[in-house]
């Protein structure tokens, strides 16, 4: 089903940019959010794609790695428990 929405300038902006940051379509962006809403329903991220977010998982320059994921991962789990 198609509807439209006018959406003010500011929501429109900041709607592009994350989906330009999250590699999302505003289709999905906004589906989510609906559902969330409406439905009760909670889409949360999974491992994977939380640590793909921090960095962990993707493509690294050469064959081996580059030593400092132990360095990310603490700073990582610090971030997260900070007081």
């Amino acid at each position: 089903m198609t509807t439209t929405v006018r959406l003010p300038l500011r929501v429109e902006q900041a709607l592009a940019t994350y989906c330009v940051e999250a590699k999302r379509t505003k289709s999905e962006v906004i589906v989510e959010l609906l559902e969330q809403r409406f439905m009760g329903t909670r889409t949360e991220r999974t491992p994977y794609e939380l640590a793909q977010e921090a960095g962990f998982i993707g493509c690294v320059s050469g064959s081996k790695s580059t030593g400092n994921t132990k360095a990310r991962v603490v700073a990582a789990i610090r971030k997260k428990h900070q007081r």
